[in-house]
């Protein structure tokens, strides 16, 4: 029982260690002169192509009836959740650096929140302690990211492989107009990311075979990219892949990101939550500065260590703050409930 409670907390730190993966493929594809919304296409088609036999072999025997307003709702939540974020981000991700786009992700809990308690799906009083501890924490663990993004310090000797390229990865390497336009542009599939987050534990609801649930928003979201990156991108060249990073970075991105991690997001959203899962995003920032700084030789500031001990100590704080609530609630609810068998028990005493 103890192992099954700990899942949901195991998947969410495999589905960052995927995501800082997907920063840095995804740049090196990018910066390489692949097109973004090429990208978005190629990278939903092998999603698609993934998971549909993954949905007809493991849930052909789910009985779950979709119904042509099901569909249609399915079809805008993969527009204006996973279409359009994918797409936002990896416009952004050209004006931008990979440490920049794991660092701005973690607007995400703070986002799904605000959007969560508007539309009231998550409930929070600062009359209690879980509720300080959440508001507290969601703003500790931004403010964390923000110091790992932008506040270097003195670099660690240990990690500093290459001493004359370490502005190469720092906001001042690229045009102040475009880092701007990237920023507003990542903030904006942020957004969009958060609300796609809220709207699938509506829909995961209505249509629990998730396997099939996701391949039919990855499968939607690449027919609606493609429509998107033929009115752009009008040369053939630009369609073209090779056996290089760029085939590499959409298979990557594809079948593990898009697909598998898709649907084990949709499981964790079912089983604690949208506000719970964004709540680890924080970790694929401090993932992808480690892998970079072994792999890549890009140096570690004491500043980005700084932002990493906020950073985990507001996640935790949020955590601590809905894992709180939630037990109150657990007990609330016990105590209704033997209160609710006291008086029935006293009813049948006093009427015999």
């Amino acid at each position: 029982m103890g192992m099954e409670s700990q899942k949901p907390y195991l998947a969410m730190v495999f589905i960052q260690f995927v995501y800082a993966g997907m920063a840095l493929f995804s740049k090196a594809a990018i910066a390489k002169g692949m097109n973004p919304f090429v990208f978005v296409v190629y990278r939903q088609a092998f999603a698609s192509l993934a998971l549909a036999p993954l949905a007809f072999f493991f849930e052909s025997g789910k009985t779950a009836p979709l119904s042509y307003t099901l569909l249609c709702k399915i079809f805008f939540v993969s527009l204006f959740g996973i279409t359009l974020s994918l797409n936002l981000y990896y416009v952004a991700l050209n004006y931008t650096s990979a440490t920049f786009a794991a660092a701005t992700t973690n607007a995400i809990p703070a986002i799904t929140f605000v959007l969560a308690v508007i539309l009231r799906l998550e409930s929070i009083s600062i009359k209690y302690l879980h509720g300080v501890a959440k508001v507290l924490g969601s703003v500790l663990s931004l403010s964390g990211a923000l110091v790992f993004a932008f506040v270097k310090g003195p670099s660690i000797k240990f990690f500093n492989w290459y001493p004359s390229t370490q502005n190469q990865t720092t906001p001042h390497s690229y045009h102040r107009n475009d880092w701007i336009k990237g920023a507003l542009l990542m903030l904006s599939a942020n957004t969009a990311w958060s609300l796609w987050l809220i709207l699938q534990g509506v829909v995961v609801k209505q249509y629990p075979a998730k396997l099939r649930l996701t391949a039919l928003q990855c499968f939607f979201s690449c027919i609606q990219s493609a429509f998107c990156a033929i009115a752009i991108e009008r040369d053939p060249s630009a369609w073209k892949l090779g056996w290089d990073v760029n085939l590499l970075s959409v298979a990557y991105c594809g079948i593990i990101v898009t697909g598998i991690t898709y649907w084990l997001q949709v499981w964790v959203i079912e089983k604690r939550g949208p506000v719970f899962t964004s709540l680890f995003t924080p970790l694929a920032l401090i993932i992808t500065a480690i892998i970079s700084a072994f792999l890549w030789k890009e140096a570690l500031f004491w500043g980005s260590i700084g932002g990493a001990i906020l950073l985990v100590g507001g996640l935790y704080g949020v955590l601590w703050g809905k894992n709180n609530e939630e037990y109150q609630r657990t007990t609330k609810t016990s105590e209704q409930r033997q209160d609710c068998k006291e008086e029935i028990i006293l009813e049948c005493i006093t009427h015999q």
